[in-house]
């Protein structure tokens, strides 16, 4: 049996382990383990093994994780997404479905110096939620509006996801940060004019708002101005080319322990549950990615993407075909598997098919991160639905489903304009790093 082959049945072993529950650092670290002892023997398997945690863990450029999930928890904790979802309220108070419109841009915001879409939705789901209910809106529209806008936290610089994909593709965070924010932009006014559609069209479904004064305005502007100072302080940097992106992450970190502290809205007791929490998301996104590590040695021993690439030239299928069915894949993925599991899985094979037709690698990075987005809320399973069915349990879930299905319009809207003008994702990286 070839090398390919094996590698090829290496690939549905892991799926069949994912499909039974199998937790996903396990799984990829049995196939990984597994696979390299047959195609290189044990001792090459065993000094993969033996190497490959260390190597991984210390790895300058993943260091930018833990640092961003730190900022995220502690500007959680002091309420920073509140302020930005009050200010976005009173500014579209008035405006049929301005709850939807606030809930999402206070998202994409807060994504902004967060970086996790669960714990977007999540934080955003306590704030804009019960604010939105008590005001009238259907559960469906609030929910939707929640989850979609939660999305955007993997897409909208920092994104853990990005930073990963870095690490697997051998490509510069800062680039890749630079080609997400323009898409996430515009995914995040796609979302908005969905939200203003099924408001319009369901009018019962948005009641309208006491309108407000425009010095209450003008006053709701200066809420948010520590997401600011933040904002400019860590993208605004990289951008800048002042810090590098882990840099930025601890300066970041820091800044919002400050702000915390001098705010007082961050005590000690809060700050040692933001450090725990990091430490315990980060330990666990570095065990898959260790695992993955290990399998990506296996898959390129085996040169599984040769063969992929040689079937689709002996099908003579067009890049545009390849790319569809490879969108379709990952679309069908995301129904079982979490976002890092499914670059970590995906990237080593697909990638190396991507580029061989002509398609750039940070532009297929930005494809890759909305069709994780979409698995995170496309039912049946979608993350962040159950993110926030598991806060509110009196909403049923089946309203969540109803609301979120004209929000799934927008990903693909978005992949379409992105094959139309690569550009959307292109030219602001070679703008600033040429």
């Amino acid at each position: 049996m070839s090398a390919q082959w094996i590698g090829a049945i290496g690939v549905g072993c892991l799926f069949l382990l994912l499909f039974l529950r199998v937790p996903v650092w396990a799984a990829l670290v049995l196939v990984g383990f597994v696979g390299n002892t047959v195609v290189g023997g044990w001792s090459s398997a065993f000094a993969i093994l033996g190497t490959t945690p260390f190597d991984t863990s210390s790895a300058y450029t993943l260091s930018v994780i833990p640092l961003f999930i730190l900022m995220g928890d502690v500007a959680s904790s002091t309420r920073l997404s509140a302020d930005l979802f009050n200010a976005a309220r009173v500014l579209l108070s008035g405006i049929r479905g301005g709850l939807s419109v606030a809930a999402i841009g206070a998202s994409a915001c807060f994504g902004a110096v967060c970086g996790s879409s669960i714990a977007t939705a999540a934080t955003m789901t306590r704030i804009a939620l019960p604010e939105m209910r008590k005001a009238g809106y259907d559960d469906g529209l609030a929910t939707g509006s929640i989850a979609a806008g939660g999305s955007l936290g993997i897409l909208i610089p920092p994104s853990i996801i990005l930073v990963i994909y870095a690490a697997i593709a051998e490509q510069s965070v800062p680039k890749l940060f630079a080609a997400a924010l323009i898409p996430g932009l515009v995914l995040t006014a796609i979302y908005i004019a969905v939200a203003l559609v099924v408001a319009h069209l369901k009018p019962e479904y948005a009641p309208t708002v006491e309108n407000v004064t425009w010095r209450e305005r003008l006053n709701a502007l200066r809420q948010p101005w520590q997401f600011l100072l933040l904002f400019i302080a860590t993208i605004g940097g990289i951008y800048a080319g002042i810090f590098s992106p882990t840099e930025a992450a601890a300066v970041g970190a820091f800044g919002a322990i400050l702000l915390g502290l001098i705010g007082r809205r961050l005590g000690v007791k809060q700050l040692m549950s933001a450090v725990e929490g990091s430490v315990i998301t980060s330990a666990l996104l570095f065990a898959i990615v260790i695992g993955a590590t290990l399998f990506a040695y296996f898959i390129v021993q085996t040169q599984l993407p040769l063969l992929l690439a040689q079937a689709a030239k002996s099908l003579e299928l067009p890049g545009l075909a390849v790319m569809a069915l490879i969108i379709v894949a990952y679309v069908v993925i995301g129904c079982f598997l979490e976002g890092i599991g499914m670059v970590l899985i995906t990237v080593p094979v697909f990638l190396p098919l991507v580029v061989q037709y002509g398609y750039d690698p940070i532009w297929f990075s930005i494809i890759v991160v909305i069709v994780v987005e979409l698995g995170l809320i496309h039912p049946p399973v979608g993350m962040n639905l159950f993110v926030i069915q598991a806060q509110v349990p009196n909403v049923k879930l089946t309203s969540i489903y109803r609301g979120i299905m004209p929000f799934l319009i927008a990903p693909f809207v978005l992949i379409i304009l992105l094959f139309i003008f690569p550009e959307l994702a292109l030219w602001l990286p070679r703008r600033l790093y040429g």
